[in-house]
């Protein structure tokens, strides 16, 4: 057989183009299970893709130097969903396919065009790659940019019906009970391996960095099946767990809320407490927001007021005037039950019994410095509060 010119054999693979398109066709459909799996749309789709790089090839062939234009050549016939249902191995083996066959067909044809074919599916194997690579790294910049404002919207508390959309496009896991976690941000944020702590936690996090902040919003996922079953750590445990991925300074674990709709009030409680975290001087590292109270309560939080109202003076008031007034004056005594027995005219063990009952009805123990810095604040504000209603 007489070996043809460039030109002749340019012209022969423009006749053979069509015929080549649908051998590889109908070899994706015999060999790949997953492109057989796909609806019409995208198998259309995929096969644009083949039938370009059969047709770029050809140009190529004409002139190597248009190889810069080979991944918009190719990848620019598909719509851009089809980079997210199509991984860059299943894009792989689309060009081996699409290889083999025109190999297969021109096998005759001479050593010069069997090496131009091996050539350019080298070039068209590293435009794939670049092609899913800048996919990727724009697609992290979009998660990032809309985590971060999924994140401000929660601690702002001004979001709408669209936010349980964008926290699935992010790929939240998590589920239940969520609960805020603030601190200063490190020099050198780590963001993977705070995914992979929280991760080995059962736990996920939507991470946002305002200034010198660090915001974590933490929310429990289910174990994996296999192993063993645990339980669900305790929120404060996880942020013990994710501690070593902040800065130095403190760190303020807000109030747990039943699900990720409701985490801004957890997020107010925890930037309550950051701002005031260095007035107290042994304060835990992390610290519950709500062992903060006193100092956000003096500081003009009303989260901290209403709870304090809410959570302490109230629920005494209403169970028991009398626990109330051994409360009063238990604090005002130095925390002594003689003290306390003497100004009341009881025994003290009947102070000591209406201690333990103050402390199972509202979980607070006063016989603690701490907590009874906490049981007085709140005493202090229901009373103005009662002062306040009494002169309206």
């Amino acid at each position: 057989m007489p070996e043809r010119t460039k030109e002749q054999t340019l012209a022969w693979l423009r006749t053979l183009s069509g015929e080549l398109a649908t051998s590889t066709l109908k070899r994706l459909d015999d060999t790949l299970p997953w492109y057989r799996e796909m609806p019409p749309g995208r198998r259309s789709a995929v096969g644009l893709v083949a039938q370009a790089g059969i047709t770029s090839f050809i140009s190529w062939y004409d002139d190597p130097s248009s190889t810069p234009w080979i991944a918009a050549d190719v990848f620019g016939a598909a719509p851009r969903e089809l980079l997210r249902s199509v991984s860059l191995q299943q894009t792989l083996q689309l060009i081996r396919v699409t290889v083999e066959v025109v190999e297969e067909r021109v096998k005759n044809a001479g050593d010069d065009l069997r090496e131009a074919i091996l050539l350019y599916s080298r070039e068209i194997a590293f435009a794939a790659a670049d092609v899913y690579a800048r996919a990727a790294e724009a697609r992290g910049l979009w998660d990032a940019r809309l985590e971060a404002l999924v994140v401000d919207s929660i601690l702002t508390g001004e979001y709408d019906s669209e936010l349980p959309s964008r926290v699935a496009a992010l790929g939240w896991n998590g589920h239940g009970a969520v609960s805020v976690l603030v601190g200063t941000a490190p020099r050198m944020l780590d963001v993977d391996q705070l995914r992979r702590t929280a991760r080995h936690l059962d736990a996920d996090v939507l991470i946002g960095v305002q200034g010198s902040r660090l915001v974590l919003v933490i929310g429990r996922v289910d174990p994996p099946e296999e192993g063993e079953v645990r339980e669900p750590l305790p929120f404060l445990e996880i942020a013990r767990q994710l501690e070593p991925g902040f800065g130095t300074g403190h760190l303020v674990l807000g109030h747990e809320v039943p699900s990720l709709v409701d985490a801004a009030r957890s997020a107010r409680a925890a930037l309550a407490g950051f701002a005031v975290a260095k007035s107290w001087r042994n304060a835990p590292r992390p610290v519950l927001a709500d062992d903060l109270l006193p100092e956000r309560a003096l500081a003009g939080d009303p989260l901290a007021r209403a709870t304090l109202m809410g959570r302490i003076y109230q629920p005494l008031k209403a169970h028991s005037n009398e626990l109330l007034q051994t409360l009063w004056a238990y604090l005002d005594n130095g925390r002594s039950l003689e003290a306390t027995a003497r100004e009341l005219f009881v025994h003290a063990n009947t102070v000591r019994y209406r201690l333990k009952r103050i402390s199972e009805i509202i979980g607070w123990d006063a016989t603690g410095a701490r907590e009874a810095l906490i049981l007085q604040t709140a005493l202090i504000v229901g009373s103005i509060a009662d002062t306040g209603k009494k002169s309206e």
